[in-house]
């Protein structure tokens, strides 16, 4: 396959990863927003909830999975991601398509310079390319794996938050209607 071929190539599935990456964070950042109007919600309401053994365990737990759920939300919109050791091994490589690694350069035209030697050297490129790929890959994974956890955490608190409004407009209509 032509080198060229395989760049083109890469930078799809790089465009790809970098777009799953986005939804993600968009994702993460929608639950977040959910979450801090059902807070509200819950907060409005919690003034009304009978004062029982049950409600104080239903409370907790809710509680417990908001700030689980927080915990794992905002994981995923700040990964915390530790390095392979292929990478850490090729320290002496500074990727040039993050923006870590241009930052690492003493000014533009140092950049330029070097991404020009790269772009000019296909296998290098390819090479370069590969890391950029397989590193985004990683990160997709890691915050894929916590927006999973941060969803299932968020859908526990939203069930114990309806359970215990329901719980509370039962106990009101018991109330008003013996």
């Amino acid at each position: 396959m032509q080198e060229e071929k395989k760049i083109g190539i890469l930078f799809e599935i790089l465009t790809s990863e970098q777009q799953t990456l986005q939804r993600a964070d968009q994702k993460a950042f929608t639950m977040l927003s959910l979450m801090g109007v059902f807070a509200v919600f819950f907060i409005v309401h919690y003034s009304k909830i009978p004062p029982t053994v049950l409600t104080f365990i239903l409370i907790f737990f809710y509680f417990i999975s908001v700030l689980t759920a927080i915990f794992f939300l905002v994981s995923v919109v700040s990964p915390r991601i530790k390095e392979t050791e292929d990478i850490s091994k090729d320290k002496k490589t500074i990727l040039p398509t993050f923006f870590g690694g241009i930052v690492k350069y003493k000014s533009a035209e140092d950049y330029a310079e070097s991404l020009g030697t790269i772009l000019n050297d296909n296998e290098m490129t390819y090479k370069i390319f590969s890391k950029s790929v397989y590193s985004i890959a990683r990160i997709n994974s890691y915050k894929h794996k916590f927006l999973k956890y941060g969803i299932r955490a968020f859908v526990f608190a939203i069930a114990i938050e309806f359970s215990i409004i329901v719980m509370l407009y039962l106990n009101l209509l018991l109330i008003e209607y013996p």
